[in-house]
């Protein structure tokens, strides 16, 4: 039964109406949905409680806090991230993504925020602080690896007296540590995490390769330029040295991507 009501009782009724409608509470943001390839350890993985941790994690969180907004991660094995993005069916994507020239010409990426160089490592007690002191040493790499073609290049550069190959870091690092290498060559962030608490070892040196880590985007996403505009203001505060800091057990190096502010791509 259609119900009529007098035109004060309307109106009074269409006014609390108005009143209810101010005083609700504003519809939850969106959420930003992360690919992720889960096991990229210290980038994103799982702790023991099954929960999704890592410095990429830390850094998208505090994203979606500046913006208002929550961080849905979804795992994706890496190849399968590009097309993801791409197809907007993400609408961003982390797992330690280097910046290139090729991919800059279907995807966009935020500012830098990680130099991953190649690194020498020693044992602490060896007296070796750096590539000057390598000269007739054996070194080792992961072969096939940027640091294997690198340490190849620059053989007789350093002066090395020989390049053993091992699969994988593990390895390698027992042979550190038995002092049957004088150094390993490999990615530094790896290292920077395997040996914040191992105080036998020592990063002694960052090698140089050019290689930088992003967050990655549909081309020419609006939410781009948003988070980079976020991570712009978390090297400003200290945000993003202190999570460098937690995941790698140090600050990071003046003049590197982690610490300075840079263009977008």
């Amino acid at each position: 039964m259609l119900r009529r009501f007098s035109k004060p009782r309307f109106a009074a009724l269409a006014m609390a109406a108005v009143v209810l409608l101010g005083t609700a509470p504003a519809v939850a943001q969106e959420a930003i949905v992360v690919g992720a390839n889960i096991g990229n350890v210290p980038w994103e993985f799982q702790d023991q409680s099954g929960a999704f941790v890592g410095f990429e994690i830390d850094l998208m969180a505090e994203v979606g806090e500046r913006l208002g907004r929550p961080i849905e991660t979804v795992n994706i094995p890496f190849q399968g991230l590009f097309a993801a993005v791409q197809s907007e069916r993400i609408d961003a994507a982390t797992s330690s993504i280097t910046i290139t020239e090729e991919r800059l010409k279907s995807v966009s990426f935020a500012q830098p925020y990680y130099d991953s160089d190649q690194s020498l490592t020693v044992l602490a007690a060896s007296g070796i602080g750096g590539l000057a002191d390598m000269s007739g040493k054996v070194v080792g790499v992961d072969t096939g690896s940027t640091g294997d073609m690198w340490a190849t290049a620059n053989t007789e550069a350093v002066g090395l007296a020989e390049i053993r190959r091992y699969e994988g870091l593990n390895p390698a690092m027992l042979d550190l540590e038995a002092g049957r290498l004088d150094g390993y060559i490999s990615d530094i962030p790896a290292l920077l995490y395997y040996v914040r608490d191992k105080p036998q070892f020592e990063v002694v040196e960052r090698i140089p390769t050019g290689e930088r880590y992003s967050v990655m985007f549909a081309k020419d996403a609006p939410l781009a330029a948003e988070v980079n505009e976020v991570i712009t203001a978390m090297k400003e505060d200290g945000t993003l040295a202190a999570i460098h800091e937690k995941w790698f057990g140090k600050a990071p190096e003046s003049g590197t991507s982690t610490a300075e502010v840079l263009p977008m791509p």
